[in-house]
């Protein structure tokens, strides 16, 4: 059941990823040697950035990337201690290699309107409803920790145990 659980969270990523980039792209032909090899470094960053960030959420987070079963601890160690939102990070920089890889003025769109969606989601929604399930703790975590821009040291808060692994 646990496994399921898993790869059914998987289906925003892929989404994003895969599906839709091959609806509104129809050139993946590599154009030059530059821009093959940045886009290759920009995904596999990226995807090192989303394992990393689910990974958390799994082991210390308890619960799965999707939204319709999220995490039962807040997570605010490692990534999360940089910038508040490095699975969606992850996922741009992805987007990114991707435009960059096939020269895709449409990947690269589609990767600013993901960026803008997740914008206002995080902002009507997500946000709102993490005050309401962890408190204090995610208003202190939002109050150092900015949402897209990266601190250069980690913050961590007073209470360690946002990145102590589940027994």
């Amino acid at each position: 059941m646990k496994v399921i659980r898993h790869l059914f969270s998987m289906i925003l990523p892929i989404f994003a990823l895969i599906v839709i980039p091959l609806l509104i792209e129809n050139d993946f032909t590599l154009q030059s040697i530059w821009t093959s090899v940045f886009g290759f470094v920009f995904i596999g960053s990226g995807f090192t950035v989303l394992a990393l960030t689910i990974r958390m959420f799994v082991l210390i987070g308890e619960g799965t990337l999707a939204p319709w079963d999220p995490t039962r601890k807040l997570v605010t160690c490692s990534l999360y201690g940089h910038v508040r939102n490095p699975m969606i990070l992850g996922v741009l920089i992805t987007l990114l290699g991707e435009a960059m890889l096939f020269t895709s003025f449409r990947i690269g769109a589609w990767a600013a309107l993901f960026f803008i969606i997740n914008t206002l989601y995080f902002i009507c929604s997500e946000e709102p409803g993490l005050e309401r399930r962890f408190g204090a703790e995610y208003v202190e975590y939002k109050q150092n920790v900015p949402r897209w821009i990266p601190r250069l040291e980690a913050w961590s808060p007073v209470k360690e145990d946002s990145c102590m692994l589940k027994k």
